[in-house]
């Protein structure tokens, strides 16, 4: 990089006031610096005076920036060449002057380089023009934003949504736009994605919408800088109480039957693959103690039931399906396994587990009034499907927290497109995750193979309470995430509380019941009332830095590596792929070496920052790891399910060119 300052005049004229000067920096191939306000990352240059002769005070300019990206987010400033102009006012007007530049800023590349320098300038006594200075000044100065009286731009709306995710603009100009771009600037800490830009009205209407990507609390008067071919304006618009309807829509493209097929036999695998995933031990128990109780029934009983088990799995999907649908139509963010992050979900399960388990264990029998068996043996020939419709939706229910392979396209597809390929797509993974019982509904006799009735049944529900229990103490964890200590206490307090109550033999069904339901109802109400997470830690061999996704490009633009890992204390997944992987002495001590950051965005509770950084990936859901570098700006992504070998290899990728870069 080259850099000096110039002046148009060759030094201070008679009774001169002020002179133009310039800061010229002629920048390398593939090098840029940064505008004022930089975007998510980046540094706006700076210049102390401290020295100056003769300097009353300086006006620093600021030509219109450009748009790139740098690391997979969106920057504005300057390439190959810039002039800032700087108008100086003098203290003793027709005095020599000297200027003394203490410059600071940022240079990047597929790295980032701080330059802090120091230059001069004297301005004699003189008269006369340095015309190569003076065009390159006014050829810059000509790029430098109006107020909108010579360009012909005016702001007519901007709204930001409550919830700050979007900042909507109009703006009008008196000729057809021809290559519009926008720049709003919020202040320092707040940073948008690239602009939704949609032109009308013969070129003259400009709508563009920006996603807020950061937001700090207390937010400064909006600026905005409008750009075009030759001209730009910089305006303060007022805020307007509704967002702006953009001039037309854009048709999103609709996949083709045969796309939709595809990603429906892929999601179907992934439902598949979750019955043998490690997280879905509980569902197979249920599945099991299921099968164990209709040994004695008829084929066509046991064809029934095991189909209503199938149609639970279904239900739960299309109820999944349609909050998904009514979520997306509010604004919220929307993922695969999300209520996990719902404590009063959570306390639901708990209940519901620690009542299961303790009814495995023998400490009491869970029977329906006289009369409600009667009609369920009337209705459902023998026995009620009651049962059978909850074991269904409880295990599909059980599976959420747990991806696959293929599953997280699947699910990435669904959500990304249509209400029809939602519907379509949670149908196929229901349909995948309730093979088992499709497959006893259509040869019931298999459960003839299962082996006859004796003690070993007996050590068999100890087992499946045993592992019941150890999966609410789990969800009991999850609720330590995600609602703080002292809410999973009063929650697992009152769940074994309304359990003891059901095991008192003294007491009357009815007062048990009763009892029962209400510790019940208190353990769930608790859940959500004293909700109040406490701060995550990270633990296990590596040490990580928290999600900050700014401070990638910033770590990468210094010739490190980053490798992201995005958790969840419900992700089952997430759990073994640290285990089996992440804490393991190659991949660990990889993590820990000086040029590499591990950096966890824990998503245990809802963190928009992380839903949108998903996002951006097309992805909903979790276990997700990327990795970051010099050879890797972009990022690798990692497959679900991850391998020492795929780490190692990616991080070996992406640390490419770090040797150089260290330099």
């Amino acid at each position: 990089m080259e850099a000096r300052l110039i002046s148009a005049e060759n030094g201070v004229g008679p009774d001169a006031a002020s002179i133009s000067a310039g800061l010229h920096l002629r920048l390398g191939e593939d090098w840029k610096t940064y505008w004022r306000s930089p975007g998510e990352v980046g540094l706006p240059p700076t210049i102390d005076w401290t020295g100056s002769e003769n300097i009353a005070e300086t006006d620093f300019l600021w030509p219109a920036p450009e748009r790139f990206t740098a690391f997979g987010i969106e920057n504005f400033g300057y390439h190959d060449e810039v002039v800032f102009p700087i108008r100086i006012t003098l203290e003793n007007p027709g005095a020599p002057a000297r200027l003394e530049a203490r410059v600071n800023l940022l240079t990047c590349s597929t790295v980032c380089v701080p330059q802090d320098f120091d230059l001069a300038l004297d301005l004699p006594r003189a008269s006369g023009i340095d015309t190569d200075s003076a065009t390159l000044i006014s050829a810059f100065a000509a790029r430098v934003p109006d107020e909108g009286g010579q360009s012909g731009i005016g702001i007519e709306a901007a709204h930001l949504d409550a919830e700050r995710f979007a900042l909507t603009i109009t703006a009008r100009s008196d000729r057809p736009f021809e290559a519009p771009d926008i720049f709003p600037e919020l202040g320092e800490g707040t940073a948008f994605g690239k602009p939704d830009i949609r032109l009308a009205q013969g070129g003259r209407l400009m709508w563009a919408r920006l996603p807020v990507l950061a937001a700090t609390p207390d937010l400064p008067d909006l600026r905005v800088t409008v750009t075009d071919t030759g001209r730009a304006a910089t305006l303060q618009p007022a805020y307007a109480e509704v967002a702006p309807d953009p001039p037309f829509r854009i048709a999103a493209s609709v996949p083709g039957l045969a796309e939709l097929a595809w990603i429906a036999g892929i999601a179907f695998l992934g439902g598949l693959i979750l019955n043998v995933m490690p997280c879905v031990l509980p569902v197979l128990s249920i599945k099991l103690s299921s099968a164990m109780k209709s040994g004695d029934q008829s084929p066509a009983r046991i064809r029934a039931g095991f189909a209503v088990s199938a149609f639970g799995v279904l239900a739960f999907m299309w109820v999944l399906a349609a909050a998904t649908l009514a979520a997306r139509g509010l604004g919220l963010s929307v993922g695969w396994g999300l209520q996990f992050q719902n404590p009063v979900f959570l306390a639901v399960m708990i209940v519901v587990l620690v009542i299961f388990a303790a009814n495995l264990f023998g400490l009491f029998k869970i029977a329906l009034p006289s009369s409600w068996q009667t009609r369920m043996a009337q209705a459902g020939g023998g026995q009620g499907y009651g049962g059978d419709f909850a074991t269904g939706a409880f295990a599909a229910i059980l599976a959420t927290p747990c991806s696959a392979p293929f599953l997280g396209t699947a699910v990435a597809f669904a959500l990304a497109g249509r209400a029809v390929d939602i519907a379509v797509i949670f149908t196929a993974l229901g349909l995948g995750l309730s093979v088992p019982y499709l497959l006893i509904a259509v040869f019931p006799r298999l459960v003839e193979r299962l082996p006859k009735p004796g003690r070993w049944m007996v050590v068999l529900k100890i087992v499946l309470g045993l592992t019941l229990a150890a999966t609410a103490v789990w969800l009991f964890w999850v609720l330590a995430g995600v609602a703080g200590r002292e809410a999973a206490a009063w929650t697992g307090a009152f769940s074994l509380g309304g359990a003891a109550l059901l095991a008192l033999p003294r007491l009357s069904g009815r007062v048990r019941l009763s009892g029962a339901v209400q510790s019940s109802a208190a353990a769930i109400v608790l859940a959500g009332y004293l909700s109040e997470a406490d701060t995550p830690t990270a633990s296990g061999a590596t040490e990580w830095a928290g999600f900050d996704r700014a401070a990638i490009a910033r770590h990468v633009s210094t010739g490190k590596t980053v490798f992201v890992d995005v958790t969840a204390d419900w992700c089952l997944t997430c759990k073994a792929n640290k285990t089996l992987v992440l804490d393991r002495d190659s991949v660990a001590a990889r993590l820990r070496e000086p040029g590499v950051i591990a950096m966890q965005a824990d998503w245990t509770r809802p963190n928009e920052a992380i839903s949108r950084y998903l996002e951006s990936f097309g992805r909903y859901g979790i276990p997700f790891n990327a990795v970051y570098g010099p050879g890797a700006p972009e990022g690798i992504v990692l497959p679900e399910l991850l391998s020492s070998d795929a780490v190692l290899e990616a991080l070996e990728q992406a640390g490419a060119g770090q040797v150089a870069a260290a330099r």
